[in-house]
């Protein structure tokens, strides 16, 4: 990654998970990849609005966070498969309440998601 000229302020818990999974396309990202969704191709087309470009950077700053595993196939063409780690299946709590809040916001946006949280 390029360095920046402002440092960031990683000195809470929120600013760091920001860092991590703040993205446009990187909560969709672990996601797909938990849900079986391994290869480059099928990630593209299961978020066709996304650049190639911009999911292939944010998979490249989803694997410098440790949260995902690049696996490159010595076969021609080369094959790539991603996977999460263990701190990428960390996550997963808070990818599925955030999938579940947004999927019960669209069924219906008039009424407040109620989210089942232990």
């Amino acid at each position: 990654m390029a360095e920046r000229k402002i440092p960031k302020d990683l000195n809470c818990g929120m600013a760091m998970i920001m860092e991590i999974i703040g993205g446009k396309w990187k909560p969709c990202l672990i996601h797909n990849i938990w849900k079986g969704h391994k290869r480059p191709s099928e990630l593209q087309r299961l978020n066709p609005k996304a650049t190639r470009r911009v999911l292939y950077q944010q998979l490249q700053e989803l694997e410098e966070h440790g949260i995902i595993s690049r696996v490159v196939h010595p076969v021609l063409p080369p094959k790539v498969e991603y996977f999460l780690t263990d701190l990428g299946l960390s996550l997963l709590p808070v990818i599925s309440v955030m999938d579940e809040w947004g999927s019960q916001y669209l069924e219906n946006p008039g009424v407040h998601p109620k989210l089942k949280i232990a």
